[in-house]
């Protein structure tokens, strides 16, 4: 049953989002990735790896990277440097770019997983045919920040999206390159998804000199 407005007790409730951050997910620093791959590669857990790796390399958000087929990033036996997937929230193609820390670290899992094309990079638990839920991807992701003396509040599957990104546009800039890596389809979303503000842009301003 639903409550009126004007009911005191409707007033006296707690909100449902009291006391959590919901709103965007902080991108995780250089320091942070190298913390969580250290730790990673302590406890040999090659699979998280090669999903960290990926997911910061790619970019691609956490519905899209756990359907990831071996298929989709393997050519002629080995890890492809530029592949290429369809966006499912878009509809859209996005290609990206495996650098060397994530084809070693996917090379490792699939020698581990097998290279079968038709499978999933990523297994589900629960059922080896099909791929990880983005539920147990986010588990994984507050566990790797709590292991590292992070907030999980604070991050989350979007900040796996964020973080190159985020270093990118630190480094140059550049919005439309920015624009390009995640496959939005404005500019005007790209500037909302990495809060660009005023002061972004004096910073950059003053880079140059005239």
């Amino acid at each position: 049953m639903g409550h009126s407005d004007l009911d005191p007790a409707v007033h006296e409730r707690r909100p449902w989002n009291a006391g959590q951050n919901v709103g965007p997910k902080r991108p995780l620093k250089l320091r942070d990735i190298w913390a969580i791959r250290f730790y990673l590669d302590e406890n040999r857990r090659l699979r998280d790896r090669a999903l960290l790796d990926l997911a910061t390399d790619s970019k691609l958000r956490g519905c899209d990277l756990v359907k990831i087929q071996i298929g989709d990033i393997v050519s002629r036996g080995s890890i492809r440097s530029r592949p290429t997937v369809i966006q499912q929230k878009t509809g859209m193609p996005v290609q990206f770019e495996i650098m060397t820390e994530a084809r070693k670290s996917l090379t490792a899992w699939l020698d581990r997983r097998g290279w079968n094309v038709d499978n999933f990079v990523f297994p589900s638990r629960v059922d080896y045919l099909g791929h990880m839920s983005t539920r147990q991807y986010a588990r994984l992701i507050d566990e790797w920040v709590t292991t590292v003396g992070l907030d999980k509040r604070e991050y989350g599957t979007h900040s796996m999206r964020r973080t190159k990104v985020s270093l990118i546009y630190k480094a140059t800039g550049n919005l439309r390159a920015v624009q390009i890596l995640l496959g939005h389809s404005n500019i005007e979303n790209t500037v909302r998804y990495l809060g660009v503000d005023i002061d972004d842009a004096l910073t950059l301003s003053e880079r140059t000199e005239i």
